[in-house]
């Protein structure tokens, strides 16, 4: 569901050359020391160093050691320490450790917040952009709850490693009473926004709000410059320095020295920097006091010109808005989406993406059925956030599951990873059928009326097909004829029956207004009689059918084609579709400029050397998902099948052959009632342990440059268009969407739905320099569309294998009706719901 759509000015937040220009340079008076705000806390990446459960055992252990630094301060025990601050960078560790502790460890804790010793973050976890903004806004809801809980309201939030956000996110934590929030990213396969880091602005939300953010340095910044006394190194610092035995004193003091001097050259103007350092050279270190055997030191050494201060995220933050009172020129304010380099990390399962996101999907609707939560308690909700939550966590396996994948232990911690998808789908939809069946849903028994309840819970009109599912019994009754009836009204549907392993299932055609429901009647017609021939059968005695009728069909589906009196699907051996003619314009849908027809395979492998060389030709890919040496196949149609017509619909199946998957096909489903298809892609991909992706060609639309159409779409809740609402200098590749994309243009908008594959690419599918927002390059860029539904490219810890069975689909809709944004990003999350349908006796 759309929460906004800003008004935006179609022109670029601001220009490429005018942010990157190298003499745009401030002047430093040093008139007071510098302040290094030091902010110590522990990486939270689950997965990535242990099992799921150890390291929430580490978290909860961490701030039982944090505790016991702060009564050896207060006691008195340890002098030294004083000042000392620890900082829970997610709440998932506050979470499970409030769930263990005793009474006096959650009074200690809370103390402990609002004395200053320990600081909150309005971070649940750090994610990657799968929650949509009902499931982010109630994960961060409970910090914020925490905090008022305790009277110590949290306005502050950090995330690490991650390397960005849906522009929604922005407006979740604005709702949440977060104003502030700093950003550690780390910069392998990925790059900070604004073409520089150490930067503080103004992200402005989609209601217009602001979020004061700072864009620092990798959350181990610290301990290469030497905080922990001998501990770092030289992962994001790399001189002249010999650090293999950690970093030293005097290391540090040259570090320093040259890191502030290299801050002023870059124009740097505040007298202020923050720096994250982790207890331990590792993700998911506990705490440290001997920060302070540095800080204490160098302070009595260099604090008149360099004063070391440890501090909470509100520590810090309150310098920075005290200073922007005083300078508000020199923080900028941009607004837009923020993409996330790492969230295609979902697509190395994609298997559980798409079990996940119908869990998502369920869950809204248990909490539209069920408001007040009477029949699923808060708890059980509760229970499928968890569950959510944990699958949608940015790390997506243990550190070494490309170089060792048969290992029990990457294996374990992947089963686990997966395993929260599936959780959340079952605790998801037992809750869903918990409240159908207090509805009155109909459970198996003998004698059953064929009954349905059709509902619609959204605020919005769902135009859609229902599927009526019954045992295959059914069908002695239903072969001779059947209505499908309206009890309330007497209307008769439109209907089409098939039968499958599921039994007989029956579609019909529907249009629910919000909160409607319609009860229906299923009628076996008892005086039809078989027809032993048509005077107007023109197929022939060889049982083909290839001549053009003097009255066209509503649905005609030849080897070559497929026809309804909205659309005009052509395709060629070989080549695949070519042609998608709108019939009511008579324009062909997909643009000519295309580089691959629709919903053709594109795959890439990079070659390893050999298996000991799969990690760093992973590495050396930096910003690109493939190497210069990636060799591309395209998929080529080889076979066609008609595989059903009637008088709703009619599906065809074209056969594709394509490097990477012994079996590639689509099942291309043609309404005749409406203008929409549904395409379903289906694949037996091969196990491929060299780096792979496989690409969808969507090639509707038109090249921006046309200015044509315009592509949207909806990003934690949030409408925007790719490249133009979003950051400078931010990601221009790919995009992670909540339930699609469109093309709108005055008179025509076209909804591509995709409920089980959130990832979209419109850069390059080349190896090259990437163009990031805002450069001038992309101009002239064609952004091509293309799913992409898989990869295995990172060298640590995605999933080695993509081997497997899938089935993926797409639903295409257009019309005059969809030409606005808020049309056809609603048509997408509309078809992807369905319309909830359920067996009853009343």
């Amino acid at each position: 569901m759309l929460s906004h759509f800003a008004s935006i000015d179609s022109s670029p937040i601001i220009s490429f050359q005018n942010y990157c220009n190298p003499e745009r340079r401030f002047t430093m008076s040093q008139s007071k020391p510098w302040k290094i705000y030091i902010i110590q806390h522990s990486h939270t990446d689950v997965g990535y160093t242990e099992r799921q459960e150890k390291i929430r055992q580490y978290h909860v252990n961490y701030i039982r050691q944090a505790l016991q630094i702060v009564r050896d301060i207060e006691s008195g025990a340890r002098p030294d320490w004083k000042g000392y601050k620890w900082v829970c960078e997610t709440y998932w560790p506050v979470e499970s450790f409030l769930l263990k502790a005793t009474t006096e460890e959650k009074e200690d804790f809370a103390q402990a917040v609002k004395k200053g010793y320990i600081g909150l973050s309005g971070t649940y976890l750090n994610f990657g952009e799968q929650l949509n903004q009902e499931m982010l806004s109630v994960m961060i809801r409970r910090i914020s709850d925490y905090g008022q809980s305790i009277q110590f309201p949290v306005r502050s939030a950090m995330t690490a490693d991650i390397t960005g956000f849906g522009w929604g996110y922005s407006q979740v934590l604005a709702d949440s009473g977060i104003e502030n929030l700093i950003t550690c990213i780390h910069t392998h396969h990925s790059m900070f926004p604004l073409w520089k880091k150490q930067i503080p602005f103004w992200w402005e939300t989609p209601k217009g709000d602001r979020i004061l953010t700072w864009s620092g340095e990798h959350y181990m910044f610290g301990n290469d410059l030497g905080l922990i006394p001998g501990i770092g190194g030289s992962y994001t610092i790399r001189d002249d320095h010999d650090v293999r035995n950690g970093v030293s004193f005097e290391v540090a003091e040259s570090r320093f020295n040259r890191y502030l001097e290299q801050l002023v050259a870059d124009g740097y103007t505040f007298p202020f920097v923050p720096v994250m350092v982790s207890g331990l050279p590792t993700d998911n270190g506990s705490p440290n006091a001997a920060l302070m055997d540095f800080v204490n030191p160098w302070n009595e050494k260099h604090g008149d010109r360099i004063f070391i201060q440890p501090a909470t995220l509100d520590d810090f933050f309150a310098d920075v808005r005290a200073y922007a009172e005083e300078h508000p020129a020199e923080i900028e304010t941009f607004l837009g989406d923020w993409p996330d380099w790492w969230t295609d990390g979902s697509a190395t399962t994609p298997m559980h993406v798409q079990i996940f996101r119908e869990a998502q999907r369920v869950y809204t609707k248990v909490k539209q059925l069920d408001p007040a939560c009477e029949i699923v308690s808060k708890e059980r909700l509760e229970a499928i956030e968890y569950e959510l939550a944990l699958f949608a966590e940015h790390t997506w396996g243990y550190h070494s599951s490309v170089t060792e994948p048969w290992n029990p232990f990457v294996q374990e911690l992947g089963c686990r990873k997966e395993a929260y998808a599936a959780n959340a789908s079952s605790l998801a939809h037992t809750a869903l059928y918990d409240i159908l069946e207090e509805r009155g849903d109909a459970l198996l028994g003998p004698d059953r009326p064929m009954k349905f309840e059709l509902y619609n819970p959204n605020d919005f009109v769902q135009t859609d097909y229902a599927e009526l599912i019954m045992e295959g019994w059914h069908l002695a009754e239903l072969k001779n004829g059947f209505e499908v009836m309206d009890e309330a009204t007497g209307t008769e549907y439109e209907a089409q029956m098939v039968t499958g392993h599921r039994g007989v299932v029956i579609t019909i055609p529907v249009t629910l207004q919000p909160k409607q429901q319609v009860h229906l009647t299923i009628k076996a017609l008892t005086d039809h009689k078989p027809v032993t021939a048509y005077r107007t059968d023109y197929v022939g005695s060889d049982r083909m059918m290839d001549i053009i009728p003097p009255v066209a069909p509503k649905l005609h589906i030849t080897p070559k084609f497929i026809e309804s009196p909205f659309v005009r699907i052509e395709w060629e051996m070989g080549a695949g579709i070519k042609k998608w003619i709108d019939k009511a314009s008579n324009q062909d849908l997909l643009r000519a400029d295309r580089n691959h027809h629709a919903f053709s395979p594109v795959y890439n492998v990079t070659r390893a050397p050999n298996e000991f060389g799969m990690y760093d030709v992973r590495r050396k890919m930096g910003r690109n998902r493939r190497g210069p040496d990636a060799i591309t196949s395209v998929g080529t149609l080889v076979n066609v099948d008609i595989v059903e017509k009637g008088a709703l619909y009619g599906k065809v199946r074209l056969t594709y052959s394509v490097n990477g998957c012994s079996h590639y096909s689509l099942l291309v489903t043609v309404y005749s009632d409406h203008a929409r298809v549904d395409v379903a892609v289906r694949m037996h991909k091969e196990s491929v342990w060299d780096p792979e992706n496989l690409y969808i060609s969507l090639p509707f639309g038109s090249a921006p440059v046309s200015e044509q159409q315009e592509l949207w779409v909806e990003k934690t809740g949030a409408a925007l268009r790719p490249r133009i609402d979003q950051l400078p200098g931010s990601l221009a590749d790919f995009y992670c969407v909540d339930e699609g994309t469109a093309y709108v243009s005055e008179g025509l908008g076209i909804a591509i739905a995709m409920p089980d594959t959130p990832l979209v690419q419109i850069g390059s599918l080349d190896y090259e320099d990437r163009l990031l927002s805002g450069h001038p390059g992309l101009a002239n860029d064609p952004a091509h569309l293309y799913s992409w539904p898989m990869n295995n490219y990172w060298e640590t810890n995605f999933k080695a294998t993509l081997g497997g069975f899938y089935e993926f689909r797409y639903y295409v809709a257009w019309g005059e009706e969809l030409n606005t944004p808020e049309a056809a990003l609603e048509a997408c999350t509309s078809m992807n719901a369905g319309i909830l349908a359920w067996r009853t006796s009343k």
